[in-house]
């Protein structure tokens, strides 16, 4: 897996990784005020963008904050799984609520992080769908309390 990994990396130079940093913190600066930030022109700085996007090193996207939309409720869920752990993750990643699916090592063999309105809505998410789900042997919840950071920084350091 790691050498499968490996494979596919794109080389980034400096001056690809000012590019990520200045659009992780804005990434809707337009090419004007982008290239000289980095030291570029606008033609060479949309030029190293879209290299970058097409590549998929870099993808811009909209990241909402799920308090502020109603969303309450966030969680993580430890499941250990029986059978074909890659077919149990697919079939959790067709879930709606759930945002972030692993496969990992250690206690547990997939985590998965949920998002509800409310209380009951995660004990819905937990007990009707990610149970049901075949292959799940057990769950265990770990609500949030504070997420004291999120970052997306990381990568161009």
């Amino acid at each position: 897996m790691a050498e499968d990994n490996r494979a596919h990396q794109v080389e980034l130079d400096e001056i690809d990784k000012s590019i990520i940093r200045v659009l992780q913190v804005d990434g809707r600066m337009p090419y004007s005020k982008l290239g000289p930030e980095v030291g570029l022109s606008r033609a060479a700085v949309r030029q190293r963008v879209q290299r970058l996007l097409d590549s998929g090193v870099i993808e811009v996207v909209a990241v909402s904050e799920p308090f502020k939309m109603g969303f309450n409720v966030q969680a993580m869920i430890g499941i250990n799984a029986d059978g074909d752990l890659r077919a149990v993750a697919a079939a959790l990643s067709d879930v709606d609520q759930i945002v972030y699916v692993v496969l990992s090592s250690g206690r547990y063999d997939i985590l998965v992080e949920v998002i509800g309105r409310d209380s009951a809505e995660l004990l819905t998410i937990l007990n009707d769908v990610v149970r049901r789900v075949p292959g799940v042997r057990s769950t265990e919840l770990f609500t949030y309390m504070k997420i004291e950071k999120v970052t997306y920084s990381w990568g161009a350091l």
